[in-house]
């Protein structure tokens, strides 16, 4: 069982089947395994694996944002320029 933001509890291994996500849940190993590709992982590599996945590269609209961001802080605030 996992405790989630709004503390519902949830039995990730039955929810894992609801939504069809290939993973098999091992709850001896505490470990999950791909059934499409056979990865072996902990939640935490699982979680990470999704983390990187799901992270996008800076837009040009991004960079932007930051520039007005940084243009509009006051000069003493100003002594780190952006990357």
């Amino acid at each position: 069982m996992a405790k989630h933001e709004g503390d519902e509890t949830v039995d990730l291994p039955s929810l894992l089947d609801a939504v069809e996500v290939p993973m098999k849940s091992e709850p001896r190993t505490k470990h999950f395994t791909c059934k499409r590709c056979g990865l072996y992982a902990t939640r935490e590599q699982v979680s990470d694996i999704r983390d990187r996945l799901n992270r996008r590269a800076k837009t040009r609209e991004d960079k932007q944002y930051d520039y007005l961001d940084w243009w509009q802080k006051s000069k003493k605030d100003k002594h780190v320029v952006p990357s």
